[in-house]
């Protein structure tokens, strides 16, 4: 079992200990459900009236949080969030499942592929003609890698993922369960003679860079030409859909459910909301903020926020739904 002295704890996350240092940690938990073993932390003044009521050991605060009277040990820091980040990667476990061998027998894996040392295949997994995988990735049960993929070095693929043909991804990706990528882009034309819809031919791939992570079941498709691109340090959650040709600066972030339709772009820095839906051929400028279950239909400034549906400068659309709530009680 991993457990910390409350000095261990206070070193790792550089910590301003105010309390005993002798304490062993056995984990970590939220504020309501943490155990006399565990340590919880407040990065919000607004959950200050919980300390009344937790029973964790110790409590990491993010500096400026004033607390009173408390009767447990409190670990200032400049930000509580990062902290606990730091404390919950220490006490997470070091390995995912085991791999019963290196390439299990089951596996198919094509002549022409190249695999680097210490990579791992489950079974049932499929590697196509002229895929190179890097160093140290891991390729769990019932993956797909088509021709001429190449994938960095100490990548995770979880079950279910499919990588389409001629896709790139870089170094220390993880893809969780069922993730697309390089399926077809969605386009369509109606035929002349009125009889039904052309299907568009998609020719380009999914260039994917550093350290990115896509959620289960999302979809990256191939670009019409061209690359479809995310990024090093993009965080994709799950559910979520990037259509071809689309572009995603460095460390953009799309919460669940939410959607970019075709040739969109990111800057660095984006962070779309749950729900959220981006027309097509616009750009997010860098830094800028789209709100939960907004509908974007016009280009977005850098280090701009927008709201609603369709989406509207954020405090002009709070002032709006101000205006409507008093409307309505007249």
């Amino acid at each position: 079992m991993t457990q910390f002295t409350l000095k261990e704890i206070s070193h790792l996350i550089q910590a301003t200990n105010k309390g005993s240092d002798s304490i062993v940690i056995l984990g970590v938990n939220d504020l309501a459900n943490a155990t006399k073993n565990q340590i919880t932390f407040i990065g919000s003044a607004k959950y200050k009236r919980f300390m009344e009521t937790t029973k964790a050991a110790a409590v990491v605060v993010s500096n400026g949080i004033e607390i009173t009277n408390a009767t447990i040990p409190l670990l200032y820091v400049n930000n509580a969030d990062l902290a606990m980040a730091k404390l919950l990667e220490a006490f997470s476990p070091k390995q995912g499942p085991e791999f019963a061998s290196d390439i299990h027998p089951s596996a198919s894996i094509h002549a022409s592929a190249v695999l680097a040392e210490e990579v791992k295949i489950g079974a049932f997994v499929y590697i196509g003609p002229g895929v190179t995988i890097g160093k140290g990735t891991q390729i769990y049960a019932h993956v797909s890698i088509y021709d001429n993929s190449q994938i960095g070095d100490n990548c995770t693929f979880w079950s279910g993922t499919v990588i389409r043909e001629n896709s790139q991804i870089g170094h220390h990706c993880i893809f969780h369960n069922n993730v697309s990528i390089g399926a077809d882009g969605f386009g369509y034309r109606p035929a002349p003679d009125g009889s039904g819809l052309i299907k568009i031919p998609h020719i380009g791939n999914v260039v994917i860079g550093n350290h990115v992570e896509i959620g289960a079941n999302s979809c990256v498709d191939k670009a019409k030409f061209n690359s479809t691109i995310l990024g090093d340090g993009c965080k994709i959650d799950n559910l979520v859909q990037i259509a071809h040709n689309c572009v995603l600066g460095r460390s953009c972030i799309m919460a669940g459910s939410s959607g970019l339709a075709g040739s969109v772009t990111l800057g660095d820095g984006v962070i779309i909301g749950g729900s959220a839906s981006i027309k097509d051929h616009l750009t997010i400028g860098a830094g800028a903020t789209v709100g939960a279950g907004s509908g974007v239909i016009a280009d977005v400034p850098p280090k701009g926020s927008v709201l609603g549906y369709p989406a509207t400068e954020s405090r002009e659309m709070l002032k709006q739904w101000v205006a409507l709530k008093r409307l309505a009680k007249q």
